[in-house]
């Protein structure tokens, strides 16, 4: 090597440990969601989910914005999102409802068990694939409903169920049949919009509406936080078959007016 040929120093390690830390603290979250909810608190296991979806939406943002990304980042944010919004939230549904259908027979409780099994795997289906499509998938759509967000709608019903003092047992009939569903949307074909590619203005600026749409969000979540998530992520899930059906009996029109 000459003397003229610069020399690249090294990344400082740390700045590679900073995402990394975040994915870390969102695996925490999922595995204190679990332990939580075998104790019966089912509320706080809720928030934790939550907040393992927000370090989750970091841990990206923080290694693009250090310029820190890593195959081994990816891989690791992956099963740590198997934890976090495959297996926590299944395990949670089943612990504060669906455990409680053994109380109608011994088949019944077998569904019950095979239902939070349903959605743990098709979480960990839909990882899959997302990691296989990841560099020839639309950015600005999901395939199938996101891992944390299908997680929130469970999540959200669970925290508004607890917080206003209604039993899981109480509800199992509407818990078994949206722990199969929302996993099914999973690993469905239904596109969903990517809010990682919001419309932007001029100079990379998000557009104002989406600022106000923000703020009407906003306030009446401080007012009740369970619910308003709840009535969101659940019209987002919705969100899914509803445009992918209609943008086929659109293009079905088109033809047949043609």
């Amino acid at each position: 090597m000459s003397d003229s040929t610069p020399v690249r120093t090294p990344r400082h390690r740390g700045i590679y440990l900073l995402p990394n830390l975040f994915t870390t603290g969102a695996m925490f979250a999922g595995f204190y969601a679990i332990v939580t909810s075998i104790g019966g608190n089912y509320g706080e296991a809720a928030i934790a989910v939550f907040i393992a979806a927000l370090l989750d939406g970091m841990d990206g943002r923080v290694a693009r914005a250090t310029g820190t990304q890593s195959e081994f980042g990816v891989q690791y944010d992956s099963l740590s999102d198997l934890i976090s919004f495959g297996l926590a939230p299944s395990l949670v549904m089943y612990t504060w409802s669906l455990s409680s259908l053994k109380d109608f027979g011994p088949t019944w409780g077998k569904i019950g068990w095979a239902a939070a099994f349903i959605y743990a795997a098709c979480a960990a289906l839909r990882l899959a694939r997302f990691n296989t499509q990841v560099k020839v998938i639309d950015k600005r759509y999901f395939q199938g409903l996101a891992s944390p967000a299908a997680a929130a709608v469970c999540m959200a019903f669970v925290w508004s169920m607890d917080k206003f003092g209604v039993a899981g047992s109480d509800v199992s009939s509407v818990t078994l049949p949206m722990a199969v569903i929302v996993g099914l949307l999973m690993v469905s074909r239904f596109r969903y919009f990517s809010f990682k590619s919001l419309p932007t203005g001029e100079g990379g600026r998000v557009s104002f509406l989406w600022m106000i749409a923000g703020v009407l969000v906003l306030i009446p979540f401080f007012v009740d936080p369970p619910r308003v998530l709840f009535v969101v992520f659940l019209l987002y899930a919705l969100s899914g078959p509803v445009f992918t059906l209609w943008g086929v009996a659109t293009r079905r029109r088109r033809r047949n007016a043609g």
